[in-house]
């Protein structure tokens, strides 16, 4: 195989994981291609469903049925085989077994269950294994689809990214509240495929409470549906709020509410209606934020999408929590008396601002989607 061919296999392996991007939660996203000794492509597979087959087993799978032999064959992964006993078995034993002849590996992965254990495996084996430079083009791709994971197994954490919809003069809202809509539908279809790809969305009890939304994923295809969190200080959430009923109930997801304080009495009817209540207290009556990123990251939370008013916006800034904004502005003015984008501060000092790195900017129908990133929070992803 030449060089140029194998170039392609790895882009190919890492179009394939990203098929994955709204399937494979919490797994992360990855992509496998076989080769033939002599290049040609005989199996290729990506992620499934939690519990499903990984991608090596798919692209295994992909092989046998085009009536292929993997005997000798050099594989593609863009994350390193898994070598431990999870919802599947390890991922590097079904390589084994297929006697291929070498693995070219994109990065290693965060999991300390894995951790190279799986490359050591292989090469335990004989099977030659080629681990890329962690700065290369290909093994940056790979963490940063798998950004929600590689901050999940490295900070204990999700990747926290706060979706807002303002105009150009950053109103989220009229001063009496009205919002609908700031921006058009693409920039809302968009939104929802932000969404998508999240495993947990995030609101306030004010937003609960003022719209009663579903925030669900409604305007994209998708395999499967985020989880909601709510974060709900005292448990004011009703018992008749449209998350609860139908269609809420056939959408398959974790209704999480975070509170600072609760009442027996209401927590049993809320768990009733199929919420899990979990109350992490913390300063003046409010919930600890910081604990709840904690416990999502238990709960297997990689990208937790954060859609809430200013003041809860605000509290996760201030507190330092917020890994990335996903902005939409409209051109449009709508002036002063509006609600901002997130209410905190005021400041004294424009160092003492919270400082970002523009990661991208792109026109979306008529309205404009930026992706800033807070200095600093992705270090993780460059080792």
């Amino acid at each position: 195989m030449t060089t140029t061919d194998a170039v392609d296999a790895l882009t190919d392996a890492r179009d394939l994981a990203a098929l994955a991007t709204q399937l494979s939660n919490p797994n992360p996203r990855v992509g496998c291609i076989l080769t033939a000794p002599d290049g040609r492509v005989i199996g290729q597979g990506h992620t499934q469903q939690a519990g499903g087959p990984h991608a090596e087993v798919m692209a295994l799978r992909d092989a046998q049925a085009r009536g292929e032999s993997v005997i000798g064959a050099t594989a593609f992964v863009t994350l390193e085989p898994c070598s431990h006993h999870g919802r599947t078995p390890p991922c590097c034993d079904a390589l084994i077994a297929a006697k291929v002849a070498k693995v070219v590996v994109t990065t290693s992965d965060p999991n300390p269950l894995v951790a190279g254990r799986g490359i050591e495996r292989l090469r335990a084996a004989g099977i030659a294994v080629d681990l890329l430079p962690p700065d290369s083009e290909a093994a940056r791709a790979s963490r940063e689809l798998n950004i929600g994971f590689f901050s999940r197994m490295i900070r204990k954490t999700p990747w926290v990214r706060m979706k807002v919809a303002a105009s150009l003069d950053g109103s989220t809202a009229l001063g009496n509240g009205v919002s609908q809509w700031i921006t058009g539908e693409a920039a809302r279809t968009d939104g929802h495929a932000w969404r998508a790809r999240a495993c947990a969305v995030l609101t306030g009890i004010g937003t609960v409470l003022e719209d009663d939304p579903m925030l669900d994923v409604r305007l994209v295809d998708t395999p499967r549906q985020p989880h909601l969190v709510i974060v709900d200080s005292r448990l004011e959430t009703p018992l008749t709020a449209r998350l609860f009923g139908p269609p809420a109930q056939e959408l398959a997801r974790k209704i999480l509410i975070y509170c600072a304080s609760s009442e027996a009495q209401k927590q049993a009817a809320l768990e009733a209606l199929g919420a899990t209540v979990v109350c992490l207290p913390g300063p003046q009556g409010k919930v600890d934020l910081a604990a709840m990123l904690l416990d999502l990251g238990q709960r297997e939370v990689n990208e937790l999408h954060l859609e809430a008013g200013h003041k809860l916006n605000g509290s996760f800034i201030r507190e330092g929590l917020v890994d990335e904004l996903l902005l939409y502005l409209a051109p449009l003015l709508l002036g002063s008396g509006g609600h901002g984008m997130a209410g905190f501060g005021p400041l004294q000092k424009l160092d003492d601002g919270t400082k970002l790195a523009f990661h991208s900017i792109d026109p979306v129908g008529e309205d404009l989607r930026i992706v800033a990133r807070v200095r600093g929070r992705d270090d993780f992803l460059h080792p």
